[in-house]
């Protein structure tokens, strides 16, 4: 009982189309969840930097009764290890910093930066743009 040599054993074109769909659906599931955590976890990073920065303003100031001209003197002075990167920029040069408000009893006085927002402006998941985060 021999097999006619016409026909041969294997998987049809059809077999190896249908296998490879669903092969490419389920990788593109898997492409679309791992983008989405990978910008998740960019938005915590942000978040992160954002507080540590800001805290460190916040602590200079304290200690030292104003606010610094740049970002350098938190890391010259000990208040940051160094000065952290911006995810959605991957830069630390592209950071927004804003100035104090003008003093009225001392218009003349030097004004320092008192807040830091990213140089992004893409929207995040929350639906405001990464330059408005606080």
């Amino acid at each position: 009982m021999r097999l006619s040599s016409s026909r041969q054993r294997g998987f049809t074109l059809i077999e190896l189309i249908v296998v490879m769909t669903i092969l490419a659906l389920l990788t593109t599931v898997g492409i679309a969840g791992y983008r989405q955590k990978v910008r998740t976890a960019k938005e915590a990073v942000l978040k992160e930097n954002l507080f540590q920065i800001n805290h460190a303003l916040e602590q200079f100031r304290a200690d030292r009764g104003k606010y610094p001209a740049s970002l350098g003197p938190l890391r010259e002075f000990g208040y940051l290890r160094d000065i952290p990167y911006d995810p959605m920029t991957q830069s630390k040069d592209m950071w927004q910093t804003e100035l104090e408000p003008p003093d009225p009893d001392n218009p003349d006085a030097e004004l320092g930066v008192f807040r830091v927002r990213s140089g992004s402006t893409e929207v995040g998941s929350n639906g405001l743009p990464y330059n408005e985060w606080l």
